[in-house]
């Protein structure tokens, strides 16, 4: 009799190095410094790019010099990043991370020469680098790197902007990191047993069919974060502050275009998004007041947000479950997905084990060297776990298929990210809701599944949005203070909640407990999400009437996500414009099917 053995739970990572900290690694990491000084050195001897041959031959050097040298740099931060998610606690760890910000550095500088020296060139000089063989494939990073360049400080105080993020800017998310993972709380359960906690696991509590283990592990982890509260105030205050600064000697105009830069949007196409949302915040509302009904309240509770309801849920699940529910609707609705994820569980690129000092969350990163992807979570047998799967593995196949072009034409912004994972999501719950045999409750238990994303997209990061532009305005006049922070918060929560939240519900520590706002790389980190949600809700809209034959339209889209900005992604490769409010109200009333489904399968298992 043959027994199956379980999936290993556990990543492999030892196609990034043998072993860490062995010959190989700091091999490697001593070539990447010596060449990271080496370019720079070439790089500032040379003059402003002009039209000559000469001139354009050794900008297109120094920028292909620079690709590479971000590729390895990219490697080593994979591989450090996922040591240090998987144990938080370990000291070697973090000591190297901290030492790669040294290398960061030197990176941050050899770039500032590089928009040094495309600055001052005219049309001629650029079009002939653009020209370059050295070049192919990579007109669009050019392009960004010419228009970031009229936001440069002079090269000494660019260099000395990059070594004082080092030890000030970077370190404070690096403490956030630390601190936080290793926070845990104390956790009496409803038959009195009493555990300690760590924080990565609270927001599996928080999805707990029970209510008062979910009001416990909300209540009981704030308190942690009400003792932490000064110290992640001067970090988010200290991140803000500084990137006022930098902004101001840059000549940027306004906190908000950095970030949009970065995710390759136009202010007008977010405004458009925002705008549509905030004239539809009823649907997601909508969908919290029916959870309420079903558990039996006027309103919802911060720790209700993300609970499952009384309909026969699909709960602990292990590994092994997880793994076949995603392979299983991968394979049947999108084949070179499911062949993809088979080779990501056969090769072990998952991480999902329980355990102590994991840093909390989930992510999906990847090697531009050996072009191989790794997904991180902590698998705690919960439906919204398999999401969570599904999720990530959709960034890792968006990685995949842009593996063939050169590197910098596979660094696609986070707004274009976030479409094919949420992506990948919808094709897992199509696929469970497809399934023979399903019984009414199921049935209305994975639409409600389906539609309590709506309110975390629509209503939850609409929430992170304005709580972030409010303290940004408030920062420049000075520290802002924790009870400040705690007060915008709630106002935000009141302002896109409405009265589907209970006004003593709130939570004014989230802008504390919520990572994304202590990452040092990235300001504004929450909108992509939204962004990715309706227009991935486009995507599966057009996928379901198409069948098929959609797909390779949909990877010819993924394909130019490195390679232009947003609206030219979308436009060239399916026609739509997503600069107007039209577009985006059109996609969240595509939700609305959704939530009329959810409904008639509540009645459908008798529950009005």
């Amino acid at each position: 009799m043959t027994t199956h053995r379980p999936l290993p739970q556990t990543w492999d990572l030892r196609s990034y190095f043998p072993t860490f900290d062995g010959p190989e690694y700091r091999a490697f990491r001593t070539a990447l410094n010596s060449d990271l000084k080496a370019a720079l050195a070439a790089a500032s001897a040379l003059a402003p790019l002009q039209s000559t041959s000469e001139s354009v031959q050794a900008w297109a050097r120094a920028f292909a010099t620079w690709e590479g040298l971000m590729t390895r740099m990219g490697h080593l931060n994979s591989y450090l990043g996922c040591l240090s998610a998987a144990d938080s606690a370990n000291e070697a760890y973090q000591t190297e991370e901290a030492a790669l910000s040294l290398a960061a550095a030197e990176e941050s500088k050899l770039k500032s020469q590089l928009l040094r020296g495309l600055r001052p060139a005219d049309e001629t000089a650029f079009a002939a680098l653009l020209a370059a063989s050295e070049t192919a494939g990579a007109a669009h990073a050019l392009r960004r790197l010419r228009a970031e360049a009229v936001y440069q400080m002079d090269a000494a105080q660019e260099a000395l902007a990059s070594d004082l993020g080092v030890d000030g800017f970077k370190a404070w998310s690096r403490l956030y990191d630390t601190v936080t993972g290793k926070m845990s709380f104390e956790m009496t359960f409803p038959d009195g047993r009493r555990e300690r906690v760590p924080m990565s696991q609270r927001r599996a509590l928080m999805t707990n069919p029970d209510r008062a283990i979910r009001k416990v592990a909300f209540e009981e982890g704030n308190k942690v974060w009400v003792a932490a509260g000064d110290t992640c105030a001067a970090a988010i205050n200290a991140l803000a502050g500084t990137r006022h600064t930098l902004y101001a000697r840059r000549g940027r105009g306004h906190f908000l275009d950095a970030p949009l830069h970065d995710a390759a949007l136009a202010k007008p196409t977010l405004d458009a998004m925002f705008a549509a949302i905030g004239e539809n915040y009823a649907l997601p509302r909508r969908i919290m007041q029916i959870g309420a009904r079903l558990q039996g309240t006027q309103a919802l509770e911060w720790y209700d947000l993300e609970a499952p309801r009384p309909l026969d849920p699909i709960a602990d699940i292990s590994w092994d479950e997880g793994i076949a529910m995603v392979q299983s609707a991968f394979d049947a609705a999108y084949p070179r997905l499911g062949e993809y994820f088979r080779q990501s569980v056969r090769d072990r690129w998952l991480e999902g084990e329980k355990r102590a000092n994991k840093r909390s969350g989930a992510f999906c990163t990847g090697s531009p060297l050996t072009r191989e992807e790794r997904i991180y979570m902590t698998f705690n047998g919960t439906m919204g776990d398999v999401v969570t799967l599904a999720h990530e593995a959709g960034h890792a196949w968006h990685s995949h298929v842009l593996g063939g072009l050169r590197p910098i034409a596979r660094d696609y912004p986070m707004t274009l990210a976030e479409t094919a994972s949420t992506f990948a999501e919808k094709i897992l719950v199509h696929g469970l809701l497809s399934a023979p045999g399903l019984t009414p409750s199921r049935r209305a238990f994975l639409l409600d599944m389906e539609t309590n994303h709506m309110p975390a997209y629509l209503l939850n990061i609409p929430v992170r949005f304005l709580f972030e532009q409010r303290f940004y305005e408030e920062r420049k006049a000075g520290v802002v203070s924790v009870s400040r922070l705690c007060e915008l918060m709630s106002q935000a929560q009141a302002e896109v909640y409405g009265p589907a939240l209970e006004p003593h519900g709130r939570d004014p520590w989230f802008w504390a407990s919520k990572l994304h706002f202590f990452i040092a790389e990235v300001s504004f980190y929450n909108f992509p999400y939204t962004f990715g949600f309706l227009l991935s809700q486009a995507l599966f809209s057009q996928f379901r009437r198409e069948g098929a034959s959609f797909l390779p339209k949909y990877e010819q889209f993924l394909l130019a996500t490195g390679s232009a900005s947003c609206e030219d992604a979308v436009k060239s490769t399916l026609g739509w414009d997503i600069g107007t409010k039209a577009f985006w109200a059109q996609a969240i009333a595509g939700c609305g099917e959704s939530v009329d489904a959810f409904e008639a399968a509540i009645k459908a298992r008798g529950n009005h």
